[in-house]
């Protein structure tokens, strides 16, 4: 189809009570070609709720789970918690949805790591599963059935060394130190997320063994060493990604590659030597990402910054709608 048709997708978003569902129902709510059609909470017990930040944007209630609900609509996104996702996407697929998952269950193709990060994701993964960046499996997305959106720190870090990794221009293993906002561990509150807990401190976590590691080694083919770092804003990802280079790699390569590789990605902004902030991008779906290059050591520091709840989750998400569709990838995202 094309946007001349003007033809309307029926689409349901599942955990619509969520900050990323909650993104979700905002950006479907005013998509040209979208047609909300449901808004479930992720269990069937789940109260029949009205959202206030969504009033005159989408104004329907947010009912219990029931994949009945469900029947009208052509694609599903599911904003769960993974366990949920897991099982729920199967039964999903078998009624004859396509299926955009924003959560974790079905980004490693590794059978043993899926068993230790996400045990109850299905052996084998179902046909038809696709994950990816949509600046990196584009051409692929129109043939899935299930599109499982990487992490948002995997997706900080991966548009920040892939293009590099993928020419050869990189050695050795990579650290990622990253920063995000509390809007990164999700609406559930917990001693970790209360805001005494947060206000004027950081905080590491995670250390050696965060699940988002090994989606970065996958996405990468580089061991990487993961720090994650809990910080006082409701949104946002900085990542500091340290990298060698290979020897007699210059600046200038490391630019051209970069450039080349993103000149049509609308959504990654390079800014090259003048480093990102995450006010920059906070409430849009870009990735900006800048770097330095220490040519007399090898050296390389990468900094991308996005917002975790748009390109890091239901920004992403609908970048894959879009393509999915055959809509222009921009789509109800300016």
């Amino acid at each position: 189809m094309t946007e001349g048709q003007q033809q309307r997708i029926g689409v349901g978003v599942v955990g619509a009570t969520g900050y990323g569902g909650q993104e979700l129902v905002r950006l479907l709510a005013r998509h040209p070609f979208a047609d909300l059609k449901v808004a479930l909470g992720s269990s069937a017990s789940d109260q029949p709720r009205t959202l206030p930040g969504l009033a005159r944007l989408w104004d329907g209630a947010i009912t219990a789970y029931s994949p009945d609900a469900l029947a009208g609509c052509d694609v599903v996104f599911l904003s769960t918690p993974e366990a949920f996702a897991a099982t729920s996407a199967v039964e999903l697929l078998a009624r004859g949805h396509r299926v955009i998952d924003l959560s974790g269950a079905f980004r490693l193709t590794d059978a043993a790591l899926r068993a230790t990060f996400y045990p109850a994701t299905p052996d084998p993964l179902p046909d038809g599963t696709l994950y990816g960046l949509p600046e990196v499996v584009a051409s692929a997305v129109p043939a899935a059935r299930l599109i499982s959106c990487p992490g948002c720190y995997p997706t900080a870090a991966t548009l920040s060394l892939l293009p590099l990794t993928r020419a050869g221009l990189l050695q050795g293993d990579v650290i990622v130190d990253a920063k995000s906002g509390i809007s990164g561990a999700g609406k559930g509150a917990s001693e970790r997320t209360h805001f005494s807990e947060n206000h004027g401190s950081v905080a590491a976590y995670g250390l050696f063994g965060h699940r988002h590691t090994p989606e970065m080694e996958q996405c990468l083919g580089l061991p990487v060493t993961f720090t994650p770092h809990l910080v006082p804003l409701d949104r946002g990802i900085l990542a500091t990604v340290y990298a060698r280079l290979a020897p007699g790699v210059t600046a200038d390569q490391v630019a051209s590659t970069m450039a080349e590789a993103y000149a049509q990605a609308f959504f990654v902004r390079l800014t090259g030597d003048r480093l990102p902030e995450i006010k920059h991008v906070a409430h849009t779906n870009f990735c900006d990402i800048g770097w330095k290059v220490d040519e007399a050591s090898g050296r390389l520091i990468v900094v991308a910054v996005l917002d975790n709840l748009l390109k890091g989750a239901a920004g992403q998400a609908l970048q894959h709608f879009n393509l999915l569709c055959g809509f222009p990838e921009h789509e109800g995202l300016l």
